[in-house]
């Protein structure tokens, strides 16, 4: 099922180091970097959303100079990669639009990763994709949590 999400996205075209563009990688765009100023191709590569995770899904012979990727920058085809998370058990029905909120800050706790995955921004809109099952652990603070992915809404 997630590939049929993915496949429904209309794919993006941005830059990414030669050396890294590679199919099915997955990446989160951290933003734009000072060395990004005044080169001219710096809107094809900053096209994409910081903090969200991204799936490569093709990639392109047209290459770029670069002077932050070794071997200059190529582009390639992104779709907005799923995000596995926990979220509490009353939002995890499929194809809800949540607004994801992890008021957890227990970094010792098992499940701390999953509450707080890569590639989610605190705040945002989300579209759960799949409900997965129960969380891999108890929470610490007794809450009922179900493992999903999330997609951007």
């Amino acid at each position: 099922m997630k590939s049929e999400k993915a496949a429904e996205q209309k794919p993006r075209v941005t830059l990414i180091g030669s050396e890294i563009a590679k199919v099915g990688l997955e990446f989160i765009y951290e933003g734009l970097l000072p060395e990004c100023e005044g080169c001219s191709v710096k809107k094809a590569c900053h096209n994409l959303k910081p903090g969200r995770k991204y799936r490569i899904v093709g990639v392109r012979k047209t290459s770029h100079a670069c002077s932050v990727h070794y071997n200059d920058a190529c582009a390639i085809e992104v779709v907005e990669a799923p995000v596995r998370a926990l979220v509490s058990a009353d939002m995890a029905i499929r194809d809800t639009r949540i607004a994801f909120d992890s008021s957890c800050s227990r970094q010792d706790c098992e499940n701390f990763p999953l509450c707080n995955p890569d590639g989610v921004i605190q705040g945002e809109k989300y579209v759960v994709a799949e409900v997965v099952g129960s969380a891999p652990g108890a929470c610490d603070r007794g809450r009922r949590l179900q493992l999903v992915d999330l997609r951007g809404a």
